[in-house]
């Protein structure tokens, strides 16, 4: 799954355009904010009458797609009608790259004053959270004249931190301006980047031009040429390295559960038997980093796994009593937990070599 997220035109759909060299059923190009919904482009089994050309490419709503067993989509269905009415499957018949990829295309993000004019009835930053921890490979957008960083777009470049090592990011639109320029403008989403991911090290960008006309600069030609190789060849890896791929976010997710465990029965074992529990409760959410800090060096956990602080102060907040909605450490359950860090993956990488 490949996702491809960025500010409204920013050419994220003549992207997705070129990548299957034709039309798709649905797609809208246009200046203003033209993609207000999710687009998943699937592989269709075999050709059929369909909303569309393309030898039988069609259309299926959003709430049909999440009850498909064989797709991978069925958990987006929590998300409720107002969301699924905002997304919808693409399926296309004899297009290769979609043998073994699926590319998901979402609404443009918003700048500030667009915000409240185009308003999102369903909880946008949760579902792209929900695709990010899915995705392969995240390509953040931006198109070489405008390079702002909108308050939504920080706050989902946010929620991608935990999954720095699938985004890319790539800088359209770059045979419009002069080399010197895109030097600048390089250089400039750089720097923004790196204050808004806080880390010495930006993910990879690439630079190109994809909507299918002959470049306008031929200055640059050769680079963006090469730029272009290597971000498909960076797309083509991904089903080779799948395996791999898949393992790593099943460690980093029983890491998590770890984590999760740990912390629960840590804050549980703080709250008295029987006087005074809410009042407890209320002051170990308020003080959560100083607990994070202490239940880390009790249990010798690596601060790294743990979750996002106010995400997870949000969601204790809506716990009435947490000694007794929260069951008590499993100790034989943690015991299988060890056990599959020690045998279970060792086991799942030495098979992944010969697959």
């Amino acid at each position: 799954m490949v996702l491809l997220l960025g500010q409204y035109s920013v050419g994220k759909t003549s992207f997705i355009r070129y990548l299957l060299g034709r039309d798709f059923p649905g797609q809208r190009i246009g200046p203003e904010p033209t993609t207000d919904r999710f687009v998943a482009i699937i592989k269709g089994d075999s050709p059929s009458s369909g909303n569309g050309g393309g030898g039988g490419d069609k259309i299926v709503p959003g709430a049909a797609l999440c009850s498909q067993a064989d797709r991978p989509f069925r958990g987006l269905s929590i998300f409720g009608n107002n969301f699924l009415s905002r997304f919808e499957g693409v399926e296309m018949y004899d297009c290769p790259i979609l043998n073994n990829i699926t590319l998901v295309d979402t609404p443009g993000i918003l700048s500030g004053q667009k915000q409240g004019q185009y308003g999102r009835n369903y909880d946008y930053e949760q579902v792209m959270k929900w695709f990010a921890e899915r995705a392969d490979l995240i390509i953040i957008m931006f198109d070489a004249h405008k390079l702002d960083i909108s308050d939504e777009l920080k706050r989902v470049i946010e929620l991608l931190r935990p999954h720095q090592d699938k985004v890319r990011v790539l800088l359209n639109k770059a045979d419009a301006i002069s080399t010197q320029q895109l030097m600048r403008v390089y250089g400039a989403l750089m720097w923004s980047l790196g204050k808004v991911m806080l880390t010495p090290e930006v993910c990879r960008v690439y630079m190109g031009s994809f909507w299918g006309a002959p470049l306008k600069n031929r200055e640059q030609a050769a680079l963006l040429n090469r730029e272009k190789r290597d971000l498909f060849d960076d797309i083509a890896r991904l089903p080779q390295d799948a395996v791999m791929r898949r393992i790593n976010e099943l460690v980093k997710r029983a890491r998590s559960v770890k984590v999760h465990a740990y912390i629960m029965h840590y804050l549980r074992k703080q709250l008295p038997y029987t006087w005074g529990k809410r009042e407890k409760q209320r002051r170990l959410i308020d003080r959560l980093d100083r607990e994070f800090v202490m239940c880390a060096r009790r249990y010798e956990l690596p601060r790294g796994d743990f979750p996002e602080l106010e995400s997870f102060r949000r969601a204790l907040l809506e716990m009435k009593d947490i000694s007794s909605e929260v069951h008590k450490l499993d100790k034989k359950m943690v015991k299988d937990m060890e056990r599959v860090f020690s045998v279970d993956i060792p086991n799942l990488l030495e098979a992944a070599k010969f697959h």
